[in-house]
């Protein structure tokens, strides 16, 4: 199945890192010498990813920057012989779109999805990708490839990261049937599995998948509720359109809270992936 497009939503304001992303888009965190959102983009152009939909909160500037060419810190690198450093600035091969996201209003892993409608074609499926987590693999596989790969044509699929059940309340557990369909999402199972796939919001969606998403951000729900992503899904699975539930390979990286944070920095800096801790000479 080819999917060109990726949405990858950035624009939340990372409450549960504060004060630091007070300063800090919490995308932009770094985990060895990148930004988290760095992995997650190189893993989709990894995949074939050719144009990347960022949403992006009003005040968003890094994010911008970073993917921004930088002559001057260009030149800088040649005039001074350090050459060697230049790919490591280098602007990954793939088509960035910026779209806002309003401060004020609804919010919730559903909404940039809808905000983000207008750019998909009729009949386009879409991969939609966190800003703030990534499958991180040394070797440079690509789990996102593989979800694409395991897509049914016109269908949909779900990325699940094996998990044992000490964590599980912070995540959905993906319930599968023998042809590895999704079959539901559940909050908080009771009673809770000894392992289980946990929900790390990585789809490819349907163009079907992706209208039930926006048709449910337009709909009124109580106030200071989230839009939640997969809410919707559960309605078009049993109209008879597929999810396929594909199992994660790599390490999973969050890095919206300070311990998954310390984590994703202690997997990259202990892997043989040496561009990813690379320290440039003292200016």
């Amino acid at each position: 199945m080819s999917i060109t497009k990726a949405i990858i939503p950035v624009a939340g304001w990372g409450t549960r890192r504060l004060p630091i992303t007070k300063a800090i888009e919490k995308c932009m965190l770094p985990v060895g010498n990148r930004p988290m959102v760095d992995y997650v983009v190189r893993d989709c152009v990894a995949a074939g990813i050719t144009d990347i939909y960022f949403v992006v909160g009003e005040q968003s500037e890094q994010l911008h920057a970073y993917y921004r060419d930088n002559p001057e810190l260009t030149d800088y690198l040649v005039r001074n012989g350090k050459e060697s450093l230049l790919p490591l600035i280098e602007t990954p091969q793939v088509s960035f779109h910026y779209i806002v996201q309003p401060s004020y209003g609804k919010y919730g892993t559903a909404v940039p999805v809808d905000l983000a409608m207008p750019y998909i074609d009729e009949g386009e499926s879409v991969l939609v990708v966190m800003g703030d987590d990534c499958l991180y693999n040394p070797g440079g596989e690509s789990d996102i490839a593989r979800l694409i790969a395991a897509t049914p044509e016109g269908q949909s699929a779900i990325l699940g990261v094996p998990i044992a059940n000490d964590s599980i309340q912070a995540y959905g557990h993906i319930v599968a049937d023998e042809q590895s369909n999704l079959v539901r999402i559940i909050e908080h199972p009771d009673p809770m599995p000894e392992r289980f796939l946990k929900n790390v919001s990585k789809y490819v969606l349907s163009h079907e998948m992706l209208q039930a998403v926006s048709n449910y951000v337009a709909e009124e729900i109580d106030d200071g509720k989230e839009y939640y992503i997969f809410h919707p899904f559960q309605n078009v699975i049993e109209n008879g359109s597929i999810m396929k539930v594909v199992p994660a390979t790599g390490h999973y990286l969050d890095a919206g809270t300070t311990e998954g944070w310390l984590h994703a920095n202690q997997i990259v800096l202990s892997s043989p992936a040496p561009e990813t801790i690379l320290g440039g000479q003292s200016s």
